[in-house]
């Protein structure tokens, strides 16, 4: 396993992480999904980026 590897499985964690807290949130509902529901999707959002970017950079390493 490379470096990319692992970087790129730990942003994919991250990002079910974040997917599951958003929709524990949501399914709360009130205050706390007032609060909460936009900030953890936009780092979801960020998450998956930087997911899909460790992704193209190990895709291209592997083709040089």
């Amino acid at each position: 396993m490379n470096i990319f590897t692992i970087l790129i499985i730990l942003a994919m964690l991250a990002v079910l992480l974040s997917l599951v807290m958003g929709l524990a949130v949501m399914a709360k509902g009130g205050e706390t999904s007032k609060k909460y529901s936009n900030k953890l999707m936009q780092a979801r959002v960020t998450l998956q980026g930087i997911a899909l970017l460790l992704f193209a950079l190990a895709v291209l390493s592997q083709g040089s």
